[in-house]
């Protein structure tokens, strides 16, 4: 009996474009493990690197706030758009992002005992929400970033009302410059951010786990290309170093012109300006990210409900 469906199939072709006879072939040498499947498709060539940001799948919003140097960004999730376009559901991930900015660490569950507007927790007005509203919501995350001197440039993709929506980003500018000319700055790079998905500031910020899967799935197309061994460690360390340079912030080429790196525009911005600018940080929450949303078989669960 195979240790995957042809639901697990589908998934895998979806994340990978690969043909239907190749995900199938890649799921039964993987034992049905669809991340493992997907590094021996990459390996041979068969699928590109999956984008984290294509198919992301929880519904609920994304809320951004900043006050003075400071910003946040908050994720609550509810089980479906539909409730996302409500009233109040906005109105609470707006009120808990705003309360999320008093605090001073980025702990979900401290952001829950805090105090709500108007009386008792956050985690008590969620609670009301559920019962009201009628189906389950949950404050998932939040990330603050600050400065000492400059400004936190709050943006929103798609913003389906002030500072809530699918995608919040957020970009911290220390510098000594005039405020409006780092507000324009940082709306562009915030910009830049939603489009282009980085994975940390810099090469060095990059998760050691994700490097290392990228080294072996390299290291595995250079030994089938048959070449000696010493071009074919020259070709892993190549493959590393373009995936660092291609999900760093800072090296990544900007999506305005399509040339230049993000430390060239910054550095040049501080160069116009007369003071220096420095990217300190930055936060990106797509709605959703990382989790998987399970994919219901109406019919089967109607032959369960039948009994049969």
């Amino acid at each position: 009996m195979a240790a995957f469906s042809a639901s697990d199939v589908k998934a895998l072709r979806e994340k990978t474009g690969a043909g239907m006879m190749d995900a199938k072939k890649a799921l039964e040498e993987a034992g049905g493990d669809i991340e493992a499947a997907v590094d021996a498709l990459r390996a041979k060539g068969l699928a590109t690197a999956q984008k984290k940001s294509s198919r992301t799948a929880a519904e609920g919003l994304v809320g951004v706030s900043v006050a003075d140097t400071k910003g946040v960004a908050v994720e609550v999730n509810s089980e479906t758009d539909f409730v996302a376009k409500n009233d109040k559901f906005q109105d609470f991930v707006r009120e808990t992002t705003n309360v999320a900015l008093t605090l001073d660490n980025d702990d979900v569950e401290a952001l829950k005992s805090a105090s709500y507007p108007g009386g008792g927790t956050v985690a008590d007005k969620l609670t009301d929400n559920v019962a009201t509203i009628g189906e389950n919501q949950q404050v998932r995350r939040m990330k603050s970033v600050s400065v000492s001197n400059g400004v936190v440039v709050p943006y929103i993709h798609n913003a389906q009302a002030p500072n809530l929506g699918k995608i919040g980003v957020l970009v911290a500018l220390e510098s000594d410059a005039d405020k409006a000319t780092l507000e324009g700055l940082g709306k562009q790079l915030a910009m830049h951010i939603a489009a282009a998905f980085p994975q940390a500031l810099t090469a060095d910020g990059l998760d050691a786990d994700v490097i290392e899967r990228e080294r072996k799935i390299a290291a595995e197309k250079a030994a089938e290309s048959g070449k000696p061994e010493n071009v074919q460690e020259k070709m892993v360390e190549g493959a590393v170093k373009k995936y660092a340079k291609e999900n760093a912030l800072m090296s990544q080429v900007f999506v305005m012109d399509n040339k230049t790196p993000i430390a060239d525009v910054v550095a040049k911005a501080g160069k116009d300006a007369g003071s220096e600018i420095v990217l300190k940080d930055y936060v990106r929450f797509q709605l959703g990210e990382g989790i998987e949303k399970k994919e219901e078989d109406f019919a089967a669960e109607v032959a369960a409900a039948a009994g049969n």
